[in-house]
């Protein structure tokens, strides 16, 4: 089954101001930033109906201090490929976690990539019609699969986050 990529629902920012509501009520003050990132975070912009959210904290050890409170509001961790936090524990999931330490190079090029998006109509559009095609040829029943789709996407997002950085 292909990935689906949905047209933009500007349900997305409430149900991200819903969930960051839950993240900061289960994490408290450990929980330094909380962003609205990936595609959902970008008006206008089709994506996977998945909300991407970061999580700034002031060190990622120990691992518990925010493992188990995201355990605990129903967030699973997964680290193949990538690791990350993700609710429902099956596919489809509805949300994924991203942690990062505050002012760390992935935190700041995260946010760069999506502020980018949100001004420069052009590189929108593109990444728009580039996830639509990869997403076709996707297998989104597979954990494989789904990386794999993240990673053909790789060197596009790159390329924006070198520009946007170089303007920052």
């Amino acid at each position: 089954m292909p990935i689906l990529i949905a047209d933009y629902d500007p349900q997305w920012p409430d149900q991200f101001e819903q969930e960051a509501a839950r993240l900061r009520t289960a994490l408290g003050g450990l929980a330094l930033r909380i962003d609205h990132i990936g595609s959902t975070a970008v008006p206008g912009l089709a994506a996977k109906p998945v909300i991407d959210i970061q999580v700034s904290v002031a060190d990622l050890d120990p691992f518990a201090a925010y493992g188990s409170p995201l355990a605990a509001i129903g967030y699973a961790h997964e680290t193949v490929p990538l690791a990350y936090f993700h609710r429902p524990a099956d596919w489809p999931h509805t949300h994924h976690i991203h942690v990062r330490a505050r002012a760390s190079r992935d935190e700041q090029r995260t946010l760069a990539f999506r502020d980018w998006l949100r001004t420069h109509d052009d590189d929108r559009v593109a990444y728009e019609a580039l996830k639509r095609r990869l997403a076709g040829d996707a297998d989104a029943d597979t954990v494989d699969g789904r990386f794999r789709y993240s990673e053909a996407k790789t060197e596009f997002v790159r390329a924006i986050e070198r520009k946007s950085l170089a303007k920052g």
